[in-house]
């Protein structure tokens, strides 16, 4: 028989709690469509550096596909690598990895949180974050992660924003506040709601 310390004997689930708590396991398919949707952002990373690689090297073509791809227009007609646009696709690689970072937080921490225990207490590659996640931690983790993307979305907006007309400016720039104070209103609320610390003496 079952038995948790202190507990006593743990009934087994009937068959309808016991099907509701199996359908966790729906969330599956979800989780690895992302680690697809990972795969999909690891061939965009490699081939816009191999562009940028190809640029330097003076190719034409590898130049026009990487200012298609971070939308930069110039007065004259762009013939090489300019500090800009090396800065912007830079960004865009950050951008891409900073993204990626937010994918492994909502597979590894979902999946450990509301799916199924991942059993990597003691491996030496186990996130020092994963050791204490829950819904709480995660829904901050995941907020913070959100503002980096958007202070990356922003610095790349104002480093082309002759590009860019002064309301997409501004608007970036107010989403971008909503989700700091989105951000720090998470933070604030979940602070509330933790347990208070007990008072040694």
């Amino acid at each position: 028989m079952n038995e948790q310390p202190g507990l006593g004997k743990v009934s087994p689930l009937r068959p309808l709690p016991n099907l509701i708590f199996a359908s966790r396991w729906l969330q599956l398919p979800l989780y690895l469509g992302l680690i697809a949707a990972q795969a999909v952002y690891v061939v965009h990373f490699l081939i816009e550096l191999w562009h940028l690689v190809e640029a330097a090297a003076g190719s034409q073509a590898a130049l026009a596909q990487l200012i298609s791809s971070i939308g930069y227009k110039a007065n004259t007609q762009v013939t090489a690598l300019n500090e800009t646009i090396i800065m912007l696709v830079v960004l865009a690689l950050i951008d891409v990895v900073m993204i990626s970072n937010l994918l492994i937080m909502v597979i590894v921490g979902g999946f450990e949180t509301f799916v199924s225990r991942m059993g990597l207490q003691g491996h030496p590659d186990q996130p020092e974050w994963l050791s204490h996640v829950n819904a709480s931690v995660l829904k901050v983790k995941l907020a913070t992660a959100i503002i980096g993307i958007s202070s990356i979305h922003l610095l790349k907006t104002f480093i082309n924003a002759d590009n860019y007309s002064d309301r997409v400016l501004i608007a970036q720039t107010v989403i971008h506040i909503t989700f700091l104070l989105s951000a720090m209103a998470i933070a604030y609320t979940d602070k509330l709601m933790a347990p208070p610390a007990s008072v040694k003496h």
